[in-house]
């Protein structure tokens, strides 16, 4: 089980340099420099953030990307969703077939825990608190 993906890894990154940059574009050409990441999958990367509200984009020779909303309010989890669905931990082993004992297992009851707890830390990480 993976808990952050490549995906994920490289939004935070990217979204790391443009936080530094204080509110002026940055261009693609200039993250793909400074992350070592390929273009095309940088440039769907900013897409999906672009997408998601996350960042606003400028076209053209002098276009690039900026952070929408103060860092203090892009949390790690709004990240995850964005690149890998719903956080979720417990899912059940049988996946297709509903367990007729859902309700009373005590395995999946103390996963549930372990997993409001993990959520709940990973929304305490705010962008603010990786720059």
């Amino acid at each position: 089980m993976k808990l952050i993906n490549r995906d994920t890894d490289y939004a935070v990154r990217a979204l790391c340099v443009i936080a530094r940059e204080g509110g002026r574009l940055v261009s693609v050409t200039r993250l793909v420099k400074g992350l070592k990441i390929p273009r095309p999958f940088l440039r769907k990367i900013l897409q999906v953030l672009n997408k998601k509200g996350i960042l606003k984009s400028r076209k053209g020779k002098r276009g690039g990307f900026r952070l929408n909303f103060s860092l203090e309010k892009i949390l790690l989890t709004d990240l995850i969703e964005a690149f890998q669905g719903p956080l979720r931990l417990n899912e059940c082993i049988f996946k297709k077939k509903i367990c007729p004992d859902r309700g009373a297992c005590v395995l999946r009851m103390r996963i549930s825990a372990i997993e409001e707890y993990v959520v709940s830390e990973l929304k305490a990480i705010t962008l603010a608190s990786l720059v």
